[in-house]
């Protein structure tokens, strides 16, 4: 793969505050979107941001194989797809392309899921365990702090570990739970990949954000990193308001893990603060 500079023109939401840095020609991330889906173009524009190319997914496409086939990840990003109806993420699980992006999982695809992604695959056994309401039955939007325990995966590779980060959280059905045999497993085995920092948030066991599986290449957590990718949009940091970027080094870990980079600098994030 070898690297080129993005001219593609692209309209700003409000002012232009993009850091893009060059495209890894090649490196082409698939976006599903569901009826009800509602961060798939941020999450596209994340990917762009990292220096990738992002590609539509309709969920009910026919040949799912082939649609995957020129991709190199996978993102279902946050909404509420189908409307949440029965269970969030019960139904979009059922998706055409749904079987195609399990058995692709399977073969070593990296798939991220982000809050209704992450329901989705938990839904759809790509990852242990379930989402459901918070435990203090209210829709919940802060900025929040995660630490990264589990900086060996496709999506997390670019932090540290232990490195805390901050990203908005957004949602109603995201308590993480699982029986205690699973979760005794997910903390031996090193599977946990972001745990709250200061305050759980929506009463998650043990404050897991996020996990991955084995392999390492399928990841989900709740908070939206790529809701923090851009000076101005994002949460408030050290450096100023709204000038968080930390959830940027996400969507550069799978970049950096396609391309077969050296991986994380300690103490660093792809967006170069801590």
């Amino acid at each position: 793969m070898t690297a080129q500079h993005n001219t593609a023109a692209e309209l700003p939401l409000i002012g232009d505050f993009s850091t893009a840095g060059p495209v890894l020609t090649g490196a082409r991330i698939g976006v599903v979107t569901f009826p009800g889906t509602l961060d798939d173009r941020d999450a596209a524009r994340a990917v762009r941001l990292a220096g990738g190319e992002a590609v539509a997914l309709w969920h009910a496409e026919a040949d799912g194989a082939k649609a995957l086939s020129s991709l190199d990840a996978v993102i279902i990003p946050g909404g509420f797809s189908y409307g949440d109806y029965l269970r969030a993420g019960a139904i979009a699980r059922f998706a055409p392309l749904m079987d195609a992006i399990i058995a692709a999982a399977g073969g070593g695809l990296p798939v991220l899921g982000i809050c209704n992604g992450f329901q989705i695959l938990t839904e759809s056994h790509l990852l242990p365990g379930s989402m459901i309401k918070n435990e203090h039955l209210k829709f919940l939007c802060t900025d929040q702090v995660l630490r990264v325990e589990n900086n060996t995966t496709a999506w997390t590779r670019d932090f540290a570990a232990g490195e805390e980060i901050t990203v908005p959280l957004k949602n109603q059905d995201g308590q993480y739970v699982a029986d205690e045999k699973t979760l005794d497993e997910l903390e031996g085995e090193g599977r946990v990949a972001f745990r709250y920092v200061g305050v759980n948030p929506n009463g998650s066991r043990r404050d897991i954000a996020g996990i991955t599986n084995a392999a390492g290449n399928v990841v989900g957590l709740m908070p939206h990193p790529e809701h923090a990718v851009e000076p101005g949009f994002g949460p408030d940091s050290p450096a100023g308001m709204r000038l968080g970027t930390d959830g940027l080094g996400v969507f550069t870990s799978v970049l950096a893990s396609l391309a077969g980079g050296a991986g994380h600098t300690a103490g660093t994030t792809a967006g170069g603060s801590k």
